[in-house]
């Protein structure tokens, strides 16, 4: 589960960091300011765009 904070520190990061939608690699795109809403698309169909909750997202740690 992510919260808003953390998906805005994502969106702006020069680094890629992987984020999961229920299991499903997604790209942030945009964050609504008034909810806990956030515009994603899936890695492998950068057409889908998609709102989802901020409840869905996993940020996924790449472990050694």
């Amino acid at each position: 589960m992510m919260d808003k904070q953390r998906a805005q520190e994502i969106m702006e990061s020069t680094a890629m960091i992987n984020v999961n939608y229920h299991g499903i690699p997604v790209y942030i795109q945009s964050l609504d300011p008034n909810s806990e809403i956030a515009t994603v698309f899936p890695l492998d169909n950068m057409n889908h765009e998609q709102s989802v909750e901020l409840t869905g997202l996993d940020e996924v740690k790449l472990g050694k």
